[in-house]
Order: C-alpha cells, then sequence, then structure tokens
C-alpha cells in the first residue's frame, strides 16, 4: 500500500467516505460531531461542525448517487427543566427573552445530517428513543436510507434498525435481540427487504445460540419482519461479522482455542455459503464490493507465500469464484482497520490506524 493521506487522530476520526474525488472524514472532536473534506493530498477542502446543540457523536456515513454525505450518529434527546419556584422580586430587570433551559442527557436520539459535496449542513432529522444508542453502519440508495446500531438497556445491549425515506424522515425502529446481540452492517435490497449482519449471544427468531456468540445474517422484510435467520457459530467460541458488502461478501472474526482469525465469506441471496477463507490476524475485517478484504495479518498465508513478521494490514483482492488474485500490504504500526472503499474516481482505499494516527492508503503491488 502506498500512503495516501494522514486524517487525525484514532480518538477525533470514526471513518471515512469518498465523494467524488474528495475523501469525507468524520468522527467526533470536542465532544461534537463533524465532518470534513480533504483531496487526494490531505488538503482540506471545507469543515463542517454538524451539530450545534452539545454533546454529539458521528460514527458512519455514507454518499449518494448525486454525491451527497449522509451522516449517522447520536444527540441527546432534549428535556425541559422543571418550571422554577416564583421569586418574589424580578430577576431580569431588563426584560431580556430568556430560552427555556435545556437538559443534556444521554446520546438517545439517532441523529441523520445530510450534507452537499460543498460541504453545507442541508438538513438534520433525529429519532428520540429511551436509550443510548451508537450506530454502526449506514447505507443509501435513491429511496432512503438503513441505519444499524447497538442500543443499552436494562438488561445489556441489542441491535437495531431504522429507515428513513428520500428527505431523511424515520420509521419505526426494529430492536434486535434483547440482552447480547449486536447489528453491524446493513444491506438494502431491491425488493425492500434488508440483510442485517453482527452478533449474538441469544437466541433471535428462534434460532438458539450455538457458541460463546455466533455471527448471524438476518432478512428483514420491507414492513420490518425478521423473515429468516442464519447462525455462523464455532464451539465455545466467538464469531462476529463485521461487514457485508451490497454483493454479500462478509467479513468477521472468529475466535476459539486460543486463537484469532478473520473470516471471509460469499453468500447468495438466500444466505448459502458460496466460498469461504480463514486468515490468522488480529480479529476485525472488512469487505468491500464483491473482490476485497481488508485485516491486519498475524501469520502465513498459503496462497500467497505471505508470512508477516509482526502484524500487518492486508488487502487481499478475490476473483468472482473466490480465488485469490492479488494482495497488498501495509506499514507494521498499523493495527485497526476502520474502511474499506472501492471507489471509481480513487481507487481502493484502506483507512487504517495507529496508536497516533489515522491514514488513508492506495493500493501498489506488493
Amino acid at each position: 500500500m502506498q500512503l495516501l493521506a494522514t486524517i487525525g487522530t484514532p480518538e477525533e476520526v470514526s471513518g471515512s467516505v469518498v465523494s467524488g474525488k474528495s475523501i469525507i472524514v468524520f468522527g467526533t472532536k470536542s465532544a461534537t460531531a463533524y465532518a470534513r473534506a480533504v483531496d487526494a493530498t490531505g488538503k482540506e477542502l471545507w469543515n463542517l461542525s454538524l451539530d450545534q446543540g452539545g454533546a454529539s457523536i458521528a460514527t458512519a456515513a455514507a454518499v449518494d448517487a448525486t454525491g451527497d454525505t449522509w451522516v449517522a450518529g447520536s444527540t441527546p434527546v432534549a428535556s425541559q427543566s422543571p418550571a422554577p419556584t416564583p421569586m418574589p422580586s424580578p430577576l431580569n430587570p431588563d426584560n431580556a427573552v430568556i430560552p427555556p433551559s435545556v437538559l443534556q442527557g444521554d446520546l438517545q436520539a439517532v441523529t441523520l445530517w445530510k450534507v452537499s459535496a460543498a460541504g453545507l449542513l442541508l438538513s438534520t432529522t433525529t429519532l428520540p428513543t429511551n436509550f443510548a444508542l451508537f450506530p454502526t453502519a449506514i447505507v443509501v440508495d435513491k429511496n432512503g436510507t438503513s441505519i444499524v446500531g447497538i442500543s443499552a438497556n436494562e438488561k445489556g445491549n441489542n441491535g437495531f434498525l431504522v429507515n428513513t425515506d428520500s428527505l431523511g424522515a424515520f420509521t419505526k425502529l426494529l430492536p434486535i435481540g434483547v440482552a447480547s446481540t449486536t447489528a453491524e452492517a446493513v444491506v438494502r435490497h431491491g425488493d425492500g427487504s434488508f440483510t442485517v449482519v453482527g452478533s449474538s449471544g441469544e437466541a433471535i427468531a428462534g434460532k438458539k445460540l450455538a457458541g460463546i456468540t455466533d455471527g448471524y445474517l438476518m432478512k428483514v422484510s420491507k414492513a420490518l419482519k425478521i423473515t429468516s435467520v442464519v447462525r455462523s457459530s464455532v464451539a465455545k467460541g466467538k464469531r462476529i461479522w463485521n461487514s457485508a458488502s451490497s454483493s454479500l461478501l462478509l467479513g468477521g472474526e472468529v475466535v476459539a482455542a486460543g486463537k484469532t482469525e478473520s473470516a471471509v465469506t460469499k453468500f447468495s441471496s438466500s444466505f448459502a455459503p458460496t466460498w469461504t477463507y480463514r486468515f490468522a490476524s488480529t480479529g476485525p475485517t472488512l469487505t468491500a464490493a464483491s473482490t476485497q478484504a481488508l485485516f491486519i495479518s498475524t501469520a502465513a498465508i498459503a496462497q500467497l507465500s505471505w508470512s508477516p513478521k509482526a502484524p500487518t494490514p492486508l488487502v487481499i483482492t478475490f476473483d468472482a469464484k473466490g480465488v485469490i488474485t492479488t494482495a497488498h500490504s501495509g506499514p507494521v504500526g498499523h493495527k485497526e482497520v476502520m474502511s474499506l472503499l472501492v471507489t471509481k474516481e480513487l481507487g481502493v482505499l484502506a483507512v487504517i490506524s495507529s496508536a497516533e494516527t489515522v491514514s488513508i492508503f492506495t493500493l501498489n503491488p506488493r
């Protein structure tokens, strides 16, 4: 891989997407959600604070066909403070208009910001709830957006799916699981249905837990009914699906018997696996399109004659039949995968972080 640009620190950057030739970086700085654009050299084009009302986070983003960026995050649910006890003497001698105070609670509202390619905030919509939320992924098409994530409750945490129309207006939120479930990625289908993937340590829709934690693929109807669930499990171990591309190329992590691996599996529309790989790694694995996977490799891969001496970022390219065709390695010291982007204008981009910086790399032959 070749360094394209350094875009911030791990504490401030959640990820990035591409709009035309601009790289849109999003995250949270000074407890406020932001988005900013840089060019391929890292030069800043614009910088936008997404929320002026206090604490907020931006955790996922997607770009639509017009080049606008939809950023998902969480904000507090505003609540009016109790009415004060009447005072015997006036405390506002200048007759100033004093707005009602607003209490900033937990981040309990799903918030969606729409930002133009020029960096203008076009709209903000929110869905208040009664629990803390963390959006993990968003996808967008001409009919609207779908957001998945994790929400806290009195029993633990569950996943959720919520959709919007093309204007950003929210529909009903669908909880997934009860006490030990996450939703990590979502795919929108042309018939109005959705595929959600994640992890679960409990039964979902009648499908029982097989390992300590199972990965799952879930089909959700247009009417927000769970119609099928397929679990991916390992005995006495943990499986998590971290990502899913529109072609149902899934990436995830497997932890069992003292080993940690990346799993990359191509599924059919009926959730049947067509090919799969396991690679020794640090765990989290991202996929893009139908051909790319990104993870931190920790051991030899026979198909590549590859044997890293230390954990090393690696992008692997597959053909339509699942045969490994090429691979590109990044610099040692970058230990977390954040985004994998397949773009028309800039090619394949890998966003990875070290302890100090988040950087974007483009592919070059290893």
